[in-house]
């Protein structure tokens, strides 16, 4: 690949993730055409795509999507209030986190649908908004009654002890990283006055949280998902962010990539799903804008470079197949796409206060 500078590989990969935006301010979460379903919009998905819109300072189309988002809870409004009186028991009738990105209708086949960190990543999402950028994303009576519905829902669900699918709609378990999302959100979202947050659902998650850490899960000690709880979460304390880094690059570290967690089946090259895990290219943007953020520019540096290097005309790919230059479909995944704008913003604005240049 022609070598680019900082600016000309930020503006490719803008115009990337820019295209995967529809009219209705919804993000894809891969191309238009692909066959593997990533042609819908997730909850999820879209928190982490606008992130790179944040750091540029493009409000417009922050804005634009979390309204959609409000639009998506306010469709279904009588299904949240069935979930706030009766106690869900089936995953069909919990939030769904994935939507038609134009009808905003729920997909009813069956994918892992109970996510719990997808409520919680929004709530977070809305209140640091609305508290720490000063943006009005909150515009009308009925955006200020939904969320506070959505605080409801997930007291209902009771978010601190519900297993859920987590961040990789899978089997269903009780995820530190959904426990977390849903701690983040709420006590974020519960700095604006008109949100109504009892903080006996905060402070259960917290132990939940504490109880579950380092660990993922029951049968995960160590997950990809666990690195949301240091950014952009930051509900971990230092003894748990370092546990977490340190298992993480020991256990799950690849040249291309992090892989999810020991035994991944997804785009496994072993057909009995032992080893050959898939190695996921925003794992190592992740750890970039964690170690920047920690203000140890050296490593997120050589992560930055690694990423450069697995690079591809198309955009950043959702993995790379185990020790092998061929990466999956989903290319350019939006979430890899945004990650990785985001940890080469940093970096430079970081070099730049300090005079050392551009990347």
């Amino acid at each position: 690949m022609v070598r680019l500078t900082y600016e000309e590989l930020l503006k490719r990969h803008l115009k990337i993730l820019k295209s995967l935006q529809t009219k209705s301010g919804l993000f894809l979460a891969s191309k238009g055409d692909v066959s593997t379903g990533y042609d819908k919009s997730w909850l999820r998905d879209n928190f982490y795509e606008t992130l790179a819109f944040e750091v540029i300072g493009n409000w417009k189309i922050v804005e634009k999507t979390y309204q959609a988002i409000l639009k998506i809870f306010l469709k279904y409004e009588e299904k949240i209030d069935w979930a706030i009186k009766n106690k869900p028991t089936h995953s069909y009738q919990y939030i769904h986190a994935r939507f038609h990105p134009e009808t905003f209708n729920e997909f009813w086949e069956e994918w892992g649908n109970k996510q719990n960190d997808a409520v919680g990543c929004i709530l977070f999402r809305i209140g640091e908004l609305e508290v720490n950028q000063n943006r009005s994303i909150l515009k009308t009576v009925d955006d200020i009654r939904i969320v506070n519905k959505l605080v409801k829902y997930l007291g209902s669900i009771e978010y601190w002890h519900d297993p859920d699918s987590g961040m990789w709609e899978e089997e269903e378990e009780l995820h530190a990283s959904s426990v977390g999302a849903c701690v983040a959100g709420l006590k974020s979202i519960s700095r604006l006055g008109k949100i109504e947050v009892p903080k006996i659902m905060i402070a259960k998650g917290e132990e939940a949280l504490r109880k579950l850490l380092p660990r993922e899960s029951k049968k995960k000690f160590v997950d990809l998902a666990l690195l949301s709880l240091i950014w952009p979460y930051d509900v971990v304390n230092e003894v748990e962010r370092d546990q977490i880094l340190e298992n993480i690059e020991y256990h799950l570290l690849k040249e291309r990539g992090i892989v999810r967690y020991k035994g991944d089946h997804y785009y496994n090259k072993n057909e009995d799903s032992v080893s050959e895990e898939a190695e996921w290219t925003f794992g190592l943007s992740w750890l970039a804008i964690i170690y920047e953020k920690l203000g140890n520019q050296e490593k997120a540096q050589e992560l930055i470079k690694d990423l450069i290097a697995i690079d591809t005309p198309e955009g950043m790919p959702e993995l790379y197949f185990s020790n092998s230059p061929k990466y999956n479909e989903n290319t350019p995944l939006g979430w890899s796409e945004s990650l990785f704008i985001v940890a080469l913003y940093e970096m430079n604005e970081r070099q730049e206060k300090r005079g050392t240049g551009k990347i």
